[in-house]
């Protein structure tokens, strides 16, 4: 285990509005307001799309991590997370996860790793800056390279 006392700096609300797409949208404020790293506490959002790390196949390797996605439509959503800088390409490194449900499917709830999404309605968002350590994603060789986060000097 890993673990560093967090410097908070700046606490924002964030609404993204009715179109926005999810993380272009978190990336522009980041680097208008010159966020590099923190966390988010919880979002509530409504999405018209969802792409979230799962599959329908058997996995060869059930300790892998899953690379693919699921393409969900319609959907309410709960999420949190971690936003990491990569100095080598001057962006932020988001971690973030969503359970969600399908609203036309009783509300049938799916939970994993967010890579895209397209905001229905509205998405409410507290953002907390971390000042230090610095925080980072450093790949593990030895697991499958999934990039873990990192503080400071460590790892």
């Amino acid at each position: 285990m890993r673990s560093h006392e967090l410097t908070q700096g700046r606490t924002f609300g964030l609404v993204f509005d009715h179109g926005e797409d999810f993380f272009s949208s978190l990336t522009e404020f980041c680097r208008t307001n010159d966020v590099r790293q923190g966390y988010i506490p919880v979002f509530v959002a409504g999405f018209a799309h969802v792409d979230i790390v799962g599959t329908c196949e058997k996995l060869t390797d059930p300790a892998a991590p899953v690379w693919s996605k699921v393409q969900l439509s319609n959907v309410e959503a709960l999420g949190g997370g971690t936003i990491a800088y990569d100095e080598a390409t001057d962006t932020i490194s988001p971690h973030i996860h969503v359970s969600v449900g399908l609203k036309e499917h009783s509300a049938a709830g799916h939970t994993s790793h967010l890579l895209g999404a397209q905001v229905q309605f509205l998405t409410e968002m507290v953002l907390v800056e971390v000042t230090s350590p610095q925080m980072r994603r450093v790949p593990d060789p030895n697991l499958y390279d999934v990039p873990l986060l990192h503080f400071g000097g460590d790892g």
